[in-house]
C-alpha cells in the first residue's frame, strides 16, 4: 500500500507568489504594509494577503493532498496611474505557474477585484486596488 501524500503547505505557496512578485521588480510586504513612524512609503508597492487555504479530496479513499487557496494582493501607488502599474506587475508575475517544490501549480487564476480607491488615513494619502488570485497544486 502506497504512503499517503504529505498533507499541503500555505506557506511554500507564498513564499512562491512573493517570489515571482519581487523578481519582476516588485517591492513586496507580506500581511501589511510597516506601521513604524520612521516608515516612508515607497511610491509603488503590493502588499500580499494569503489565506490559509484548503487540503482538498484528491480521490474517493479522502486523501487531502490537493491545495487551493486565494491570495490577496494589495496594489498601492502614490496615485492611481502607479497603483495599476503595479496591478500589471502583478498580472505579469502570475501568468504562469508557480514553482513549488514537490507540487505541481496550475496558472493562478485572475479573480480581479474592485476599483483603484484612496487611502486618506495616511499621510500623504495612497491608492490601492486589492486584486486576487486563486493557487491550486496537486503533488509533483
Amino acid at each position: 500500500m502506497p504512503s499517503p501524500a504529505a498533507a499541503p503547505d500555505v506557506l511554500p505557496h507564498v513564499d512562491a507568489v512573493q517570489a515571482a512578485l519581487t523578481a519582476t521588480g516588485l517591492t513586496v510586504y507580506l500581511g501589511g504594509a510597516p506601521t513604524a513612524s520612521t516608515w516612508t512609503p515607497p511610491d509603488k508597492f503590493a502588499v500580499l494577503y494569503p489565506d490559509p487555504g484548503t487540503a482538498v479530496r484528491e480521490s474517493l479513499a479522502d486523501e487531502r493532498a490537493d491545495f487551493d487557496t486565494t491570495m490577496q494582493i494589495t496594489c498601492v501607488g502614490a496615485d492611481v496611474e502607479r497603483a495599476l502599474w503595479v496591478a500589471g506587475r502583478v498580472r505579469r508575475a502570475l501568468a504562469s505557474p508557480l514553482t513549488v517544490q514537490g507540487r505541481q501549480c496550475w496558472p493562478p487564476e485572475d479573480l480581479g477585484g474592485p476599483p483603484v480607491q484612496r487611502d486618506d488615513d495616511v499621510t500623504p494619502p495612497l491608492y490601492f486596488v486589492p486584486v486576487q488570485y486563486r493557487i491550486c497544486s496537486t503533488p509533483a
